[in-house]
């Protein structure tokens, strides 16, 4: 084998391993990102002002239906567990109030929301929850009563 040939098979295995730890480095960066399946309503997703908000709202619009009890504890957590927020902000956004559905605005249920959340002793975040359901559909509800 002549000097030049060992020189170009040596040249192509530095090369060959250099792209290879590359491809193996992005491989863990990518493991170690957080997917969106990870967020969850454990990571405090809404602020205590907005929880505070929807308390309000929630007296003048849902208490003369509801008893809190039927949105805490067990009977959310069967419901809800495990579920996306999206799919909460759904039910409350077309089913309430009772005698009016859909009548409250995107901001009065996603704070009804919020509260609903703080009932269940979720922890609160620094910002607010944005009535954007698309954005709600990668946050995970995670109830006290998960494994």
């Amino acid at each position: 084998m002549t000097v030049h040939r060992l020189w170009l098979s040596i040249c192509f295995a530095c090369i060959f391993s250099a792209l290879s730890r590359d491809a193996a480095a992005q491989s863990r960066k990518k493991k170690e990102t957080p997917c969106a399946e990870s967020v969850t309503t454990r990571k405090g997703v809404y602020t205590a002002v907005q929880a505070s908000r929807g308390r309000d709202i929630y007296a003048g619009n849902c208490r003369s239906c509801h008893t809190p009890e039927s949105h805490t504890g067990a009977m959310f957590s069967a419901a809800w567990n495990k579920r996306s927020l999206a799919d909460l902000y759904g039910f409350i956004r077309e089913r309430m109030p009772k005698n009016e559905p859909g009548s409250l605005s995107d901001q009065e249920y996603v704070d009804v929301l919020a509260y609903v959340l703080k009932m269940n002793k979720m922890p609160v975040g620094r910002a607010e929850l944005a009535p954007d359901s698309a954005a709600m559909k990668s946050i995970r509800i995670e109830t006290n009563k998960s494994p």
